[in-house]
């Protein structure tokens, strides 16, 4: 029977006239009921997997194979259509005018046939069984003939498989097979599990370059430096004549100078390897500086891993938000990379103005302020609470201090009648104020920072009615003050800050800051500001320079935060400080946080 759907035409549509030839068939008429007349029958998935099936039967019973391929000696009959139609490899061998193109016979080295059986099952049923034992060789065989679904599921399948003790392994298979995602997230589990995975034979096969770029990454995650430090000697002591020689690039990117102080005499300075290697020595040196002096010795290895819980931030003390308005009692620390704020102990004394701030190894040490106080307090760090210790000889605002081979020096400042010229050195552990050699000029409101040894003191005012331009250093062996390269402006109400053997000035309503350097003895601007600024905070924190607050040529104050980095010689606006502020005292010292631990 015929079923003719549709519409059945009229005699004047087709044109027959009256009383045509019967035509001896049946035939069933309908009216169409939707909007189409056509049926789409899709039955891929179906009528796909019925069609490999049938393939795969043929296969194994050789009915329609028109090639074998042999792999390590082993025979796999296939067809040339199904393997051309799945892998561009085959496709470019059957297709294109190769031997291969007619031959019954075709040898493939470079895989194993494990591999090949999984492969050939894989392309008849779509189905692949991959385990520990063979993921490696099929991936290799889906990467020559090129298929990238079942590479990827290879490759999916060893990221599950990851542990500690491969992880190492399956980055540098990773690697040397462009599977950028798998060797991330090795390259990520070894750092985040560094003391586990440094314990298993792959660290130890490591390549010296492989190493130094796991220790030397921000990301490494350890809860004490001695992890890294004894993962490093390990290393080289298992392979010690070859790789003795390597030590000291090694050791470059271990924070020494943040080891305990007994484990650093004990264990590093006792080690019978580093003794032996004179190109270390700097090294020890360094550390040895940071367990005298503190936060004042500042390299890339004082700067605490973020895994330890420690971390650089910026204290930043007291201020005030107007001119002529009232002190404020905060007491906050700023985490450069995560934007946080947090509060610390009250300054017992807030209600003071003008008074001078600066770093103590870990502490915080605030000395004088309005009106002629001789008073000092420090902040202890570990405790979070403030201490008061040894007065001032001679009480003072408007000074400046800052440490120099680890002591803290009080200079100049204002007494209620005058500018002050002396200068009071302070020795923690005598808990006593000295004065030292006075300065030439006298002046208050100046900048003052520490470098290659030196104290150099910036600037200020002399008198009310003029600023100064002068450069005065101090040096503490000779106890004399000597004037150096005067600043390019004349200007009060500046600050400073000392990093890698440069000093960095701003404020005094300019928006330039200026770079001196010492062995030169010569000045430079390096980049303007975004706004004319005195009375600002300024701090190294991280290796860079951040300016935070100041008072602007109208008298109020700003709550901006804005940084400079040397390397790149690019200032940017970072973030905004809880409440406008000027007058403050800041500072950098490292800090624990749980939270940072923790994550």
């Amino acid at each position: 029977m015929v079923l003719i759907l549709g519409r059945r035409p009229t005699r004047e549509e087709t044109g027959v006239t009256a009383n045509p030839p019967a035509i001896k068939r049946k035939v069933l008429e309908m009216e169409p009921k939707g909007t189409g007349d056509v049926f789409d029958l899709s039955a891929a998935p179906s009528h796909a997997e019925g069609l490999l099936q049938v393939l795969d039967e043929f296969r194994a019973s050789r009915l329609f194979t028109d090639v074998v391929i042999c792999v390590q000696g082993r025979e796999f009959p296939c067809h040339r259509a199904v393997l051309s139609a799945c892998s561009g490899y085959f496709r470019a061998m059957f297709c294109n005018d190769h031997r291969e193109r007619h031959a019954r016979l075709v040898e493939i080295s470079g895989v194993q046939a494990e591999a090949m059986d999984v492969f050939l099952r894989y392309l008849y049923s779509g189905r692949a069984l991959i385990n520990i034992d063979n993921v490696q060789c099929v991936f290799e065989a889906a990467s020559l003939f090129q298929i990238s679904t079942l590479r990827d599921t290879c490759a999916s399948f060893l990221e599950e498989q990851m542990d500690p003790c491969n992880c190492l392994g399956l980055q540098r298979f990773a690697d040397a097979h462009a599977l950028k995602q798998l060797a991330s997230r090795c390259r990520a589990f070894a750092l985040h599990n560094f003391p586990e995975v440094a314990q298993h034979e792959e660290f130890l096969d490591l390549r010296r370059e492989e190493l130094e770029e796991l220790i030397a990454s921000e990301e490494l995650r350890v809860p004490r430096e001695e992890v890294v430090f004894e993962a490093v000697m390990r290393w080289v002591y298992r392979g010690v004549e070859a790789r003795r020689a390597q030590l000291k690039d090694l050791l470059q990117h271990v924070r020494l100078p943040l080891l305990h102080p007994n484990y650093f005499v004990q264990t590093v300075e006792g080690d019978q390897l580093i003794q032996n290697a004179p190109e270390c020595y700097q090294l020890l040196h360094e550390a040895r500086r940071y367990h005298v002096l503190g936060n004042e010795m500042m390299s890339p290895r004082t700067r605490p891993r973020r895994s330890t819980g420690f971390s650089e931030v910026i204290v930043v003390v007291g201020g005030c938000e107007r001119a002529g308005g009232f002190n404020l009692p905060h007491t906050e620390c700023y985490e450069p990379v995560t934007g946080e704020w947090r509060s610390l102990a009250k300054h017992p004394e807030y209600t003071k103005s003008e008074y001078a701030v600066c770093a103590l190894r870990n502490d915080v040490l605030i000395s004088g302020g309005r009106i002629n106080s001789s008073y000092v307090w420090m902040y202890n760090s570990q405790l979070n609470l403030w201490i008061r210790v040894a007065s001032l000889n001679k009480g003072r605002w408007r000074h400046k201090m800052c440490v120099l081979l680890g002591k803290a020096y009080a200079v100049g400042g204002y007494d209620g009648q005058s500018c002050l010229s002396s200068v009071e050195v302070y020795d923690s552990f005598s808990n006593r104020w000295t004065e030292v050699a006075g300065l030439k000029e006298a002046v208050s409101s100046p900048a003052i920072a520490s470098c290659a040894g030196k104290l150099l003191v910036m600037g200020g005012e002399p008198d009310e009615n003029s600023c100064s331009d002068k450069v005065q250093c101090y040096d503490p062996e000779k106890d004399c003050w000597l004037l150096r390269a005067s600043l390019p402006v004349a200007k009060r109400n500046i600050t400073a800050v000392s990093l890698n053997n440069l000093v960095y000035v701003c404020g005094g309503l300019t928006k330039s800051l200026y770079c001196y350097d010492p062995v030169q003895d010569f000045w430079m601007s390096v980049v303007n500001t975004f706004s004319k600024q005195e009375c600002c905070g300024m701090s190294v924190c991280n290796g860079k320079v951040f300016i935070l607050g100041g008072r602007g040529e109208n008298g109020d104050s700003s709550d901006s935060i804005v940084c400079y980095d040397p390397a790149s010689g690019i200032i940017t606006g970072v973030a905004n400080m809880p409440r406008p502020i000027s007058h403050h005292g800041c500072i950098t010292i490292h800090r624990y946080n749980e939270k940072l631990h923790r994550t």
